[in-house]
Parts: C-alpha cells; structure tokens; sequence
C-alpha cells in the first residue's frame, strides 16, 4: 500500500486578499467550478449579519453565486441563486451547504433545505437555539438538487427533497450536509450528515450516512443501515464531509473534527479512504488540517472557525482547499465576522 499517495496534501500559505467578504452578511459553505468562461465560480450561503449567526442560518440561508478570474479570488458577489420562495415549499424559508456539480451540459446544485411556519427570525436581538422557529427549521432540514444549463441559471428547484428522513432509522431527525460523487454514467454516490430521534424526542448525535441514486435526478436510497463511523468507537464526532472519488477507484473523504479526539485537534480535519464508498476507514496520516494556518505575509494565525472544506481540483489533483472561515478565539458565538480562506495544496494525492 503506498500510504504516502493517501495521504492528505500539505497546506500552503493563503493569499490575504484572496476568498469571499461580503459586508453586512454572514458567509458560509463554499463551493467553487471552473466554468466555460474560464472563470470560477464560488457557490455559498449568507444571511444578514443583524439575525445571530446560529441558529440564523436554519432560517435565513439562502445560496448565491460569486465569481473570480483566478481559484484564490477574490470573488466578487454575483447573485442571489437559491431565494426564499415561500413557507408552503419544503425548502421554502432557507437554503444551505450548496456544492455544485457538471454532468453533461447539466449543472447540478445540491444543498439542504427548511422550512417552518412560525414567522421571521428576530433582527437585532439575540436568536435561540430553543427559539421555536429554530427547533421547526432544525427539524425541517431535507436534501434537495436543483439543476441548470447554465451557471448563471434559470436554476429548476425540484418540488420534494431528494433525500428525505425515515422513521425508525438514524436519519429519522434530519439529513443535510450533502457530499456527492456524480460518476461518468451520471450516477451518484451522497454522503450526508444525519441525526435521528431519540425516545425521549430529543435528537441524537451527528452521524454520517451513505446513499446512491442510478442517476443525479433519482432516486436515492440509503444503502446501509447503520452510520458508516462508530462514534463511540472513533470518540467523537464528525461534520462537514467533502468526499471524492481517487484515480484508483476508490473514494477518499475529509471532514471536520468536533471534539479533537481523531485527529488531535478539536475543529481541525480528519481524512478516511474507502474502495467502494460505503466502508470507510481512516487514513495512515488521519488529520487533513489545521486551524492554524499561514498567511503569504509570513505571519501565522489560529482561525476561529474552519469548516465545510471544499476541494477544488485542477488537472485532476488537488489544488485548493477552500473553507468557512470565522474570527476570534473559536465558537459561533463569538464571531464578528465570516468568509471563505482559499489555501493552497502543495502536492497532489
């Protein structure tokens, strides 16, 4: 086994004004495609900086598009993609975790959806986790795609989730978070973040799942019955998966450490490799990154916050790792301000 190939690409130093700012808005989730102008184009979601960053995101997301002449940016704000369009649509009052996809001349978005019916998310005041709006939207969060011709849309919402939760299952809460690997014949494997109810109608922890579809449009089946990590057996939990599948075959995948306990680091990233998708198991170098990071202007920094990592790949290998990004000494709470870092990879797997 060449476990050097598999393991995860040193970090470079970041551009200081590279990535996504955007003024008065919360920013998150990036995701970015070279298009046929030769331009690339960031995907992410914002909300309005006066409603609490969380939970506002549950019920004030919604996707946009900005876009670069280079991967390191910085972008500029284009669009509004995915909008609020009304609380009787299942993903009618936020939209979130977007990551885009080519398949043919199709554009493929997928992303989480919520919606509720109890009226708007307070401005300017503090916004709570046991605020009813954002128990119904937290409990609301479905999977959905939406498709274009073009980068710059009409974008087709679908009418129903793609993936939905099912009782009895430990996905029986929520699904979000969508990770997915469109393969050549337009088939897809989708990794998603879950939690399921408890007995008590509390939620359990976060989990990950694995579902396949014969083609993006449907339909997606869960094809395990259980998460494909052992929580308690890794000793702690995971968030944020970006999976893609290796020149060999097989998949690979990272995601964000929530405790520390797997790769040393609490908020740091963890990679894993699988053959076939759904048995996974971590990488000889488990961690994937760090929090603390460089900058071209030689000085160093621990961010706050760096999550949803987003690859994007050039000639085939690695080349830019891209994530949300917020300051202060860690924590949403004490956040002033959020974007998207770009960091450069040094080697390819």
């Amino acid at each position: 086994m060449n476990t050097h190939a598999e393991n995860f690409p040193a970090m470079g130093p970041i551009q200081r004004d590279s990535g996504f700012w955007l003024d008065g808005y919360w920013v998150w989730d990036p995701s970015v495609i070279k298009g046929d102008d030769g331009r690339y184009h960031l995907f992410a979601s914002r909300w309005p900086k006066d409603i609490t960053f969380h939970p506002g995101w549950m019920t004030n997301s919604e996707v946009i598009r900005a876009v670069a002449d280079a991967p390191e940016g910085p972008y500029e704000f284009k669009e509004v993609v995915l909008p609020a369009r009304g609380v009787e649509y299942w993903d009618g009052r936020s939209t979130h975790n977007p990551t885009i996809r080519k398949h043919g001349d199709t554009y493929m978005l997928f992303y989480m959806g919520s919606t509720h019916p109890l009226g708007d998310a307070p401005r300017g005041e503090r916004f709570e986790l046991t605020d009813p709006r954002c128990i119904a939207a937290r409990a609301g969060k479905r999977i959905g795609l939406a498709t274009a011709e073009s980068l710059e849309g009409p974008w087709e919402r679908f009418e129903r989730p793609i993936l939905d939760v099912r009782p009895g299952t430990f996905y029986s809460f929520l699904v979000s978070n969508p990770a997915p690997v469109v393969h050549a014949d337009g088939s897809v494997l989708l990794v998603f973040k879950a939690r399921r109810y408890e007995p008590d109608g509390t939620h359990g922890r976060m989990v990950f799942g694995v579902a396949k579809a014969p083609h993006y449009r449907g339909p997606y089946t869960v094809v395990v019955g259980e998460p494909i990590f052992d929580i308690r057996a890794l000793g702690g939990e995971l968030e944020d998966p970006f999976v893609w599948q290796r020149p060999d075959g097989g998949y690979a995948l990272i995601a964000k450490d929530m405790t520390g306990n797997i790769s040393g680091e609490r908020h740091a990233g963890i990679h894993a490799l699988s053959e076939d998708g759904v048995e996974w198991r971590l990488a000889p170098q488990v961690k994937a990154w760090s929090r603390e990071v460089t900058f071209d202007d030689g000085t160093a920094e621990v961010l706050g916050q760096f999550e949803r990592p987003f690859i994007l790949f050039e000639n085939g290998r690695p080349a830019y790792l891209f994530g949300a990004s917020g300051d202060g000494p860690g924590g949403f709470q004490n956040m002033t301000r959020t974007g998207i870092h770009v960091i450069p990879l040094k080697s390819g797997l």
